[in-house]
């Protein structure tokens, strides 16, 4: 019996482990800033320097669509999450 539910545990920690790992979808909907550092983010999420830079602007609002644990040291205290999966957000009046 010991054995059974160890085997249960460790399933439901995997796909948990799994889970969390994968890319969340339609994640936010903010405005573009820029922090002192030069990096561009929305919220709580850096948003990709080369992308930001390139096709929006400071002040657009964008949706971010998929987010990924930030890979870089340098900023990773400040945004442990980042995307390069956003556009531009549809604003429809209500």
């Amino acid at each position: 019996m010991i054995n059974f539910a160890s085997s249960i545990l460790k399933q439901k920690t995997m796909s948990k482990d799994s889970h969390e790992k994968m890319p969340q979808k339609g994640v936010y909907t903010g405005i573009i800033e820029k922090d002192e550092n030069n990096n561009y983010f929305c919220g709580e999420y850096l948003l990709d320097y080369k992308i930001a830079h390139t096709n929006f602007n400071i002040g657009d609002w964008v949706t971010i669509k998929s987010v990924i644990e930030n890979p870089s040291d340098i900023s990773y205290d400040k945004y442990p999450k980042k995307s390069k999966n956003f556009d531009k957000a549809n604003h429809k009046p209500e």
